[in-house]
């Protein structure tokens, strides 16, 4: 019935004109008048009465030489213009927090970012006494805030309480391969003892969130300089500490499939709907609660652009009923293990969904996680 009535309403609308010359023709509405300016002709100058002060206008924008002439046989086609380039970029480190917990997520692997870090640390004044390549850690020396560079120990100066200021301090930096290819997690631990407490058998301290913080805000800095010089690679902490996979596709003992992510919830949700973005996956509802996806295989993630007058006056929007009636609903569950998180793929909460399906969706997501 509406698109009945969209027909009746256009043909009336047609039907209003003598003829499609009107609306299509070289004389119509919607003629195309991209080779109109070709017909533009040189006049004379304006003159203007004696008693009239000429002053020169000069063109605002000025015509290009190449343009087409009056000799030209065929119709000139205007070139497109160029794409503006983009001088803002998004920085490939950020830093992330989550409760007490901050970190920096660097969009490069862990095999970059080493040497980088230790350059960090040394043009800072920090001496490094103990690498632990194995485990993608390096602890730095007991130091007094004076024994850095300056405007190092300035900076934690003004983050540290008054007993730190006056203290040593020992920074353990470690770097671990992030839940998306390629990128690396940075987490800084700064521990304070009292001056002298080494020469009385103590060499316990205590840590301090400021210093942590103005750490991570000085590396991250630091490291975005870095970046844009180039940094080196380190072959040795790439065999040591970068070749472990953080994801993993698993089946449990009755065949399903399912995705163990060595992370904590809070990043594995995070990596989780930016895989399902990247795999143009539809996402219709989530509940971070109960930690799920609802997702509609039949649909893609990228929405299709509304229809147009003459579209909508024809009835081709999509019908509800249609599009529910080809929908393929699951649910991407996440849920806490010992180990970091388990990814599995359900019809519903109670049911698991077909193996060919899961493995599919998992396999996506594997793709864009591991």
């Amino acid at each position: 019935m509406k698109r009945l009535a969209g027909f009746s309403a256009l043909a009336v609308i047609f039907s209003s004109v003598s003829g499609c010359g009107l609306l299509w023709g070289e004389e119509g509405y919607f003629r195309d008048r991209g080779s109109d300016y070709l017909d533009a002709r040189q006049t004379a100058p304006m003159q203007l009465p004696p008693n009239v002060e000429i002053r020169r206008l000069d063109p605002l924008l000025q015509v290009p030489l190449n343009v087409a002439d009056s000799q030209r046989g065929s119709d000139f086609d205007v070139p497109r213009p160029q794409a503006l380039r983009s001088t803002q970029e998004a920085s490939e480190f950020s830093l992330q927090q989550s409760g007490d917990s901050r970190w920096v997520v660097a969009q490069r692997a862990p095999a970059e970012i080493w040497p980088m870090l230790r350059q960090f640390f040394e043009d800072n004044g920090f001496r490094i006494a103990e690498e632990r390549l194995q485990v993608g850690e390096f602890i730095t020396a007991w130091q007094p805030l004076d024994a850095l560079s300056a405007p190092m120990a300035r900076r934690l100066a003004g983050r540290a309480s008054e007993q730190a200021s006056s203290g040593e301090i020992r920074v353990r930096v470690r770097v671990e391969p992030g839940v998306q290819r390629n990128s690396s997690e940075i987490f800084v631990s700064s521990t304070l003892r009292p001056s002298g407490s080494a020469s009385l058998g103590g060499s316990a301290g205590r840590g301090d969130a400021g210093l942590d913080a103005a750490l991570l805000d000085e590396m991250t800095a630091s490291l975005a300089r870095s970046a844009e010089q180039g940094g080196s690679v380190s072959l040795l902490a790439a065999r040591d500490f970068d070749a472990p996979s953080r994801v993993s596709l698993s089946e449990d003992g009755n065949g399903n499939p399912f995705l163990s992510l060595d992370a904590d919830f809070d990043r594995a949700w995070s990596s989780v709907g930016r895989a399902l973005e990247m795999g143009n996956v539809r996402v219709d509802d989530i509940n971070r609660s109960l930690g799920v996806y609802y997702i509609n295989l039949a649909e893609k993630a990228d929405k299709d652009e509304k229809p147009g007058f003459f579209g909508r006056l024809l009835g081709r929007g999509e019908d509800p009923e249609d599009v529910e009636a080809r929908a393929e609903r699951y649910q991407v569950r996440l849920t806490r293990v010992a180990e970091g998180v388990q990814v599995t793929v359900e019809k519903d909460m109670n049911t698991f969904a077909p193996e060919e399906v899961a493995r599919r969706v998992l396999s996506l997501l594997q793709e864009h996680l591991g």
